[in-house]
């Protein structure tokens, strides 16, 4: 799977693990600059206590012995909930939202389905031709960086954001009439397509319906911090 769009490289340090053995406080592990931003969203989101350990592939922390205790693949991100190691940031966010009564989990068994089909939907659909385009207009060295890649991402992203669009037109979120950890999930990938300038003009309802999210006080509490 191509790397995520993480920057900023913190350093491995010792520090990171101290207190590692105190149970009960939720640790969220990653750094904003990545999948790990959506697990930050949806925990500032519903409202929890939490620890936020900077874990970051590319200084080598991800792949420490104390981290592989908590993901075994050397990814991020990853949770310790009291004891239950989770990993994949989706299956992260559905959990959270599930056990804790914040208002994110539907209220149905079938707004419960459609949460889980744009979960899903948005990682198989969405996620590659974003990041593709993140990479090479933004992230990547200018050397490395390839517009013709970016741009194939871009006009693969046009179906599904025809999809998109036509869902959100009905009632303004994906998974009942209220935003939910559906909402939450898809508007955090495509909040790549945004920072990589990908043209939503023509689909009204997502340009609508993503910068109400992406304004929602948790998403902005969760999102990298640029460098002043």
């Amino acid at each position: 799977m191509t790397r995520g769009p993480e920057q900023g490289i913190l350093p491995a340090d010792d520090k990171l693990w101290q207190g590692q053995g105190t149970m009960g406080k939720l640790k969220v592990y990653g750094v904003p600059r990545s999948r790990a931003y959506r697990v930050l969203w949806m925990v500032n989101e519903l409202g929890l206590d939490y620890e936020h350990v900077p874990v970051h592939f590319g200084d080598g922390s991800a792949k420490t012995p104390e981290y592989l205790a908590v993901n075994p693949n050397g990814r991020i991100p990853a949770i310790d909930d009291d004891g239950l190691k989770l990993w994949e940031s989706m299956a992260i966010n559905l959990y959270l939202a599930k056990k804790h009564d914040g208002g994110l989990w539907p209220k149905t068994i079938e707004d419960e389905a459609q949460a889980l089909q744009w979960s899903f939907w948005a990682m198989t659909e969405v996620e590659k031709p974003a990041l593709a385009a993140l990479l090479h207009r933004m992230f990547l060295p200018e050397d490395m960086r390839d517009p013709r890649l970016a741009d194939e991402g871009e006009q693969q992203l046009q179906q599904p954001l025809k999809v998109l669009d036509q869902a959100l037109a009905k009632t303004g979120y994906l998974a009942g009439a209220s935003f939910t950890v559906a909402d939450l999930n898809v508007a955090s990938i495509l909040s790549w397509a945004r920072l990589a300038r990908v043209d939503l003009s023509a689909f009204p309802h997502v340009k609508q319906w993503l910068t109400a999210a992406l304004q929602r006080p948790a998403a902005e509490k969760a999102a990298p911090k640029r460098a002043s």
